[in-house]
């Protein structure tokens, strides 16, 4: 109950990585603002936190879109009388060649991974600040945040971002006692793998299901990772264990990148 009391924002809290996030910070003690597009979902997981025993509550909002990030953290703090986490989970992958990679392409994936990463970090540490408290902000990058992947180019460039905004917030928060880190997952069996097999099938030519195949071989533990392995990792930088770690962003892949 390392969490108990605090309260969290996760965005792309809906399913996958995010919903098990949000499920660990409440198994920690923490109350837990769910932030999605999916009201459905967001519903689902808010139900699944209350059945922690902690409070919960919903916000849909774009993370793009710098207003909405802003909005939800000011409704997090309202409704649930806090705010000390901000896990910027929010993303969305892309498997394109360079060469056919579009302006759309790029703005897209550009404005979520990159701009919405920015604005959570921005509003969190705002917050923060105005409160006149510590606070952690933890954001999601990628192995491809380490190594560029072949046709995940441009996924590739916004964890790269991700990692380098990391450093730098970390700089520039740090006398203000707000620590910035980041989790870099490797081959996680969520629907967002389901659609990136999918799209290499269709550009390789290789089998459904052979791409997700080829990179678990790689894992040194020998097994897909699950979204619980990543939020296991997250409860340790959201907790007090982590205090004196900040601009960090540790691989959590099972052994495929090594630094």
């Amino acid at each position: 109950m390392s969490l108990q009391g605090k309260v969290a924002l996760v965005t792309g809290a809906g399913q996958g990585i995010g919903r098990a996030i949000a499920l660990r910070l409440a198994k920690d003690g923490a109350n837990v603002a769910i932030v999605d597009l999916n009201e459905e979902k967001m519903l689902a997981v808010s139900l699944e936190v209350e059945a922690f025993g902690r409070k919960s509550t919903t916000f849909k909002a774009d993370v793009s879109d710098r207003e909405q990030v802003y909005a939800a953290i000011n409704h997090a703090e309202k409704t649930l009388g806090g705010f000390d986490i901000m896990v910027n989970n929010a993303g969305i992958a892309q498997v394109q060649a360079i060469s056919d990679i579009t302006q759309e392409d790029m703005d897209k994936i550009q404005k979520i991974n990159v701009d919405g990463t920015l604005w959570g970090i921005q509003a969190a540490a705002k917050k923060f600040i105005e409160r006149k408290q510590k606070g952690k902000i933890i954001n999601a990058s990628s192995i491809a945040g380490h190594n560029g992947f072949a046709l995940l180019g441009a996924y590739s460039a916004t964890k790269f971002a991700v990692r380098a905004l990391t450093q730098a917030a970390a700089q520039e928060y740090a006398s203000a006692g707000i620590t910035v880190n980041a989790y870099c997952p490797g081959v996680v069996g969520t629907d967002m793998w389901v659609e990136i097999d999918k799209r290499f099938s269709e550009i390789t030519g290789a089998a459904i299901g052979e791409t997700f195949k080829k990179y678990v071989k790689g894992i040194a533990l020998g097994r897909a990772q699950t979204p619980v392995d990543v939020a296991n990792f997250v409860s340790y930088l959201a907790g007090p264990d982590s205090d004196y770690m900040t601009g960090q962003a540790p691989m959590i892949d099972g052994g495929m990148v090594y630094r």
